[in-house]
């Protein structure tokens, strides 16, 4: 339903995580992700930033399962960081790594930001997924 790709004069996106340009087909039904934080289901929400994005993206694959979706539907991300650095963008690159596995990922769009809705939050996640 939809196609990743990385144009010839632009840098190699993938070792940060993401993908240039994703074209999508207009028969696709899409799937809006609200933004989804580190918390676990008993609003639990872990210290360090790597375990709020693992966390972040297991919601985000509950949210996708409830409409029969997964992470290989998503085509586009955006990334909300508190007191982003390069080291929390290692950090989300092993974690994307982790969950998409060697496939191109979505494109994406990181935002740093001074706050997220809860204290201690580091991480929001949006997603947009395209389905048959």
């Amino acid at each position: 339903m939809f196609q990743l790709s990385n144009p010839e004069g632009l840098y190699d996106p993938s070792i940060n995580a993401y993908s240039h340009i994703a074209q999508v087909s207009p028969q696709a039904r899409l799937l809006y992700i609200a933004g989804q934080g580190g918390e676990d289901s008993e609003g639990r929400l872990p210290a360090r930033f790597s375990e709020q994005a693992r966390q972040a993206l297991a919601n985000v694959q509950t949210a996708l399962r409830s409409r029969g979706a997964g992470l290989g539907d998503v085509f586009k991300l955006t990334l909300l960081i508190v007191d982003h650095s390069e080291e929390k963008l290692q950090q989300w690159a092993t974690e994307a790594e982790r969950a998409w596995g060697p496939q191109m990922k979505p494109a994406c769009t990181l935002i740093p930001v001074p706050r997220l809705a809860l204290d201690g939050m580091q991480i929001e996640i949006e997603a947009i997924a395209a389905l048959a």
